[in-house]
């Protein structure tokens, strides 16, 4: 049988390169984009029929139902990021990246999980961060996004397996997609945490550039859609195998003192 996967934020980074895959594989591939009609050639995956989807807009997700019945794969890859003091942060920038990063996946699924369960197949991956495992500061906002959709993966898979349905989430580590420069980034003029951000900041981007490809991430996202019985969690990048060893070892104040020296500040 062909299967039919929609991957969100298909026009760049990890969900083009896994749309890209998926296409070749044999798969029937929806991306989505917020204006797909802008979209230039070297955004667009090839084999990929790209779908608008805004997911800070209910409307817009709520558009989508009649194709997400359809699917067999979804992958909930869109999303935005997010630093800044925690005491600082809008509650406005805070609403909409519930939105976008939590809310809207969470829906989208709600949407297609009943076809997928009347179907007896379904694979849903959730696409996170490793920083919802190891968290850092000045990220709090975006670290919560990515744990509450873990947590949404991790709880539904118990409801849903029985009926072949499987949710996972891969959290990848420090990627090379360019995130670095569409971070929404919150401070006042007068932080006193000014210092300490921009260093936190300089060395999360430093990690970026640094970091693993979307198609590897992308690699990661596949073997989990076509395991028969899919992890709970995937993690890639970051030596990731290694660190989630030591977390499982180390106590918990180590670990936290390590990921604060990754990134340049002393605790």
């Amino acid at each position: 049988m062909k299967r039919t996967a929609l991957v969100t934020g298909a026009s760049s980074g990890i969900g083009r390169a896994t749309a890209a895959v998926l296409a070749a594989r044999g798969y029937r591939v929806l991306g989505t984009s917020r204006d797909p009609d802008v979209l230039d050639p070297s955004q667009r995956a090839a084999g990929v029929e790209y779908l608008r989807l805004d997911l800070g807009s209910d409307e817009s997700v709520e558009a989508l139902a009649d194709r997400v019945a359809d699917v067999d794969v979804l992958v909930n890859n869109a999303g935005e990021s997010q630093s800044g003091p925690f005491e600082e942060l809008p509650g406005e920038a805070l609403r909409r990246l519930f939105q976008v990063n939590v809310l809207g996946p969470v829906r989208l699924t709600q949407l297609a999980l009943p076809g997928m369960r009347q179907r007896g197949y379904g694979r849903v991956v959730m696409v996170g961060s490793m920083l919802a495992s190891f968290p850092l500061a000045y990220r709090s906002s975006y670290v919560a996004t990515k744990a509450a959709l873990k947590g949404f993966s991790d709880g539904a898979r118990h409801e849903l397996s029985p009926f072949g349905v499987w949710l996972t989430t891969v959290e990848p580590g420090s990627i090379n997609t360019g995130i670095s420069e569409r971070r929404t980034r919150y401070t006042t003029p007068d932080s006193v945490h000014r210092r300490d951000f921009e260093t936190m900041l300089a060395a999360l981007d430093r990690n970026e550039h640094a970091g693993v490809s979307a198609g590897r991430v992308a690699a990661v996202v596949v073997r989990a859609i076509e395991a028969a019985r899919p992890k709970p969690l995937y993690a890639v990048g970051s030596n990731a195998p290694a660190v989630f060893a030591l977390r499982r070892v180390l106590p918990a104040t180590l670990v936290e003192r390590a990921v604060h020296r990754r990134h340049g500040l002393r605790r």
